[in-house]
């Protein structure tokens, strides 16, 4: 099922383009690769990159069923037979805990793609290709590595006015869409990096405040 379904989604306008994970040709270093030359092209220019990482809580546990079905049909053209054993194997799944002879209860499971399974990423990376929108749409460069998001803004270290209110829009919308999507930030794993000359630092870091909690 994995060898028939990778090239189709792979190569759909809807895969997100920018996720160096589980396509043929892409890793961890195409990855960094893409974030470096973001910021070398950015100095180039005389401006300071404000690097943003996002990590997501529990994020393959939290993959709504019925929504990825939808995405799956309406924006990767997987329907009939195909998205009918799909359903089929995300659905009714159950899990307990056992340590030794003592054994939890068997839980229903009603959301979630099974870690370590040869669907699983995959089916995750289609889940979020939404998200690449709610990005782009804000002028914000970014790459991903599984559940991992890297974002990049370049801004003039003597005017960040304009920078932060794109990145004050930018953080709203993007914890919208995970909240309806069933999917949430965890602020204590992600982080914030200014990368600019001492001088550059020196003016900018006084005046830029990134905030990805709920509340500054």
């Amino acid at each position: 099922m994995q060898s028939r379904l990778r090239p189709l989604l792979c190569n759909s306008d809807n895969f997100i383009e920018y996720q160096s994970a589980y396509r043929t040709g892409h890793s961890t270093e195409t990855a960094l690769l893409e974030v470096l030359d973001g910021v070398y092209t950015t100095a180039d220019d005389k401006q300071i990159s404000v690097l943003i990482g996002l990590d997501l809580s529990a994020a393959f546990d939290t993959v709504d069923y019925s929504l990825l079905c939808d995405h799956l049909q309406s924006q990767f053209g997987v329907t009939d037979t195909t998205l009918d054993w799909l359903r089929s194997y995300l659905c009714d799944r159950a899990q307990y805990v056992k340590i030794g002879q003592l054994q939890s209860d068997t839980v229903q499971l009603d959301v979630g793609v099974r870690q370590g399974s040869v669907l699983g990423p995959l089916l995750f990376a289609v889940y979020c290709s939404p998200v690449a929108d709610v990005i782009t749409q804000h002028g914000v460069k970014f790459h991903q590595y599984a559940d991992d998001t890297q974002l990049q803004l370049a801004m003039h270290a003597d005017n960040t006015t304009d920078g932060l209110a794109v990145l004050a829009a930018w953080t709203a919308d993007i914890r919208q869409w995970y909240l309806q999507n069933g999917l949430q930030l965890n602020p204590d794993k992600s982080e914030a990096l200014v990368i600019g000359t001492s001088s550059q630092l020196q003016v900018a870091t006084s005046n830029i405040v990134v905030c990805i909690r709920r509340r500054c």
